[in-house]
């Protein structure tokens, strides 16, 4: 599908003439894997739509980072929306975990559109009871859940965000988005293997689906 196509997808729901401002005023981006597109402390000065690939949302406390959410395709950033809203610093940092297309809104014509088309303010609304659920998860697993769960269920959700397995993927690189020290990390995953549910290879993981 081209990119056209998938920006049409992307805002298929929403008014042809609000589309059709969308269109005039936005850019489509190209970014590299691994590329920082939001900073913490960072005013929002244009918010993503994600057309193709996969942005992962993270929260930091002193030196510890967890990783809250994932944008995928067809869907936003609330949290950015929310800050650009309030013009406030933002309170997360977003990183692409794919090279990634993104459709880029400027924060200055979005809030003239939420008063002019009420139906953007659906899509946000919408993804905001998203984030939210996600959230709670992530509240859930972090205090409820064994970190051979927690670890477990990251490896199964990161596989089928990427459709990959072998997953390329470092114990310290994990170690960071669950917010826990490598060596958690490396002496669980040894856990793992052991119980048959994981096989590690010298640079990925593959998960076994028993």
């Amino acid at each position: 599908m081209s990119t056209e196509n998938k920006i049409s997808q992307a805002l298929a729901h929403l008014s042809p003439n609000l589309v059709a401002e969308i269109l005039a005023e936005s850019a489509t981006v190209e970014i590299p894997k691994d590329t920082e597109i939001l900073r913490e402390g960072q005013y929002v000065k244009v918010i993503p739509i994600v057309v193709n690939g996969l942005i992962k949302v993270f929260s930091r406390h002193k030196d510890k980072e967890l990783l809250l959410y994932y944008i995928k395709p067809n869907e936003s950033c609330v949290m950015s929306f929310a800050a650009s809203m309030k013009n406030e610093p933002s309170k997360v940092f977003a990183i692409t975990e794919e090279d990634t297309t993104a459709l880029l809104l400027p924060v200055d014509k979005v809030s003239g559109w939420t008063k002019q088309f009420p139906g953007i303010n659906t899509l946000f609304f919408q993804l905001y009871n998203l984030r939210y659920s996600e959230l709670l998860d992530t509240i859930n697993h972090v205090l409820f859940d064994r970190m051979d769960k927690r670890l477990y269920d990251y490896l199964i959700e990161k596989e089928r965000l990427t459709n990959r397995n072998p997953l390329k993927i470092s114990h310290r690189h994990i170690a960071s988005e669950l917010g826990t020290a490598r060596e958690v990390v490396s002496r669980v995953m040894k856990k793992l293997e052991a119980e048959g549910k994981v096989k590690q290879h010298s640079s990925s993981i593959e998960i076994i689906h028993m």
